[in-house]
């Protein structure tokens, strides 16, 4: 397996639409976040990357989003993802909409995302899947230097890794767009055959309690009693 941290620099795109089939990666991402932005609360939405800038996310409650990025349009905060110039626990939901696959450390954004996310907050993230035909497409040499195919593609097995490192609970995880050139993805295919999808979705929640609790650590952190002062046993006669 391949370290994750990289010291060549990944140029990312500006938007969606320099890549082939841009767009249609971006409603597909849409459509399937929809349903969990209508679940997220809070006062503050940290959008991390050019890419997350260009999610719609208006079905959030969340009227407060900040685009943080280095480069590109729209952006409201100019900062490097690795060094997040935000307060710890200050925000309520990070969204990295395909911010991974051209990070040089994701461990350390996803470090940096767990810093400033308060306690139960909402991490949202997506990817290119690995095992998909746009995965068979990046091992052409003649593809590795265009974009997308420049990216990282990670498997799900290893962020779900990461995340369970960091103590997120995963509340969804899935794959879709099977076909990459197709608005619709391919829908017959994406309902048979989803985990061939071009794309990754992870939803999961900050926590700051063990997710299993340990009996045993559990049966050692009760309080003893104390013997009261000046007690005694008491004596029963027995019965004759």
């Amino acid at each position: 397996m391949k370290p994750a941290r990289i010291s060549l620099t990944v140029t990312a795109p500006g938007h969606w639409a320099e890549m082939p089939w841009g767009e249609y990666y971006r409603e597909a991402l849409e459509q399937q976040l929809k349903p969990w932005l209508t679940k997220l609360y809070g006062f503050h939405l940290l959008k991390i990357g050019n890419l997350s800038a260009e999610i719609n996310t208006e079905a959030c409650a969340i009227s407060h989003q900040v685009n943080v990025s280095l480069g590109g349009e729209p952006r409201q905060v100019i900062a490097d993802p690795l060094y997040l110039p935000f307060a710890d626990k200050s925000v309520d939901a990070c969204l990295l909409a395909h911010t991974l696959p051209w990070c040089q450390d994701p461990h350390r954004l996803l470090r940096e995302a767990d810093r400033v996310l308060i306690d139960d907050g909402w991490l949202i993230m997506t990817g290119f899947n690995p095992v998909s035909l746009m995965g068979l497409r990046k091992l052409a040499p003649v593809l590795r230097g265009s974009m997308p195919y420049n990216s990282r593609m990670f498997t799900m097995m290893r962020q779900l890794d990461w995340l369970s490192l960091l103590n997120f609970e995963v509340l969804h995880h899935g794959r879709f767009q099977v076909l990459p050139w197709n608005r619709q993805g391919g829908r017959l295919l994406s309902t048979h055959l989803p985990a061939l999808g071009c794309l990754q979705l992870i939803v999961a929640r900050k926590r700051t309690i063990p997710l299993t609790l340990n009996p045993m650590k559990q049966s050692k952190s009760r309080t003893q009693l104390r013997p009261a002062v000046g007690a005694t046993r008491q004596y029963r006669k027995p019965r004759l």
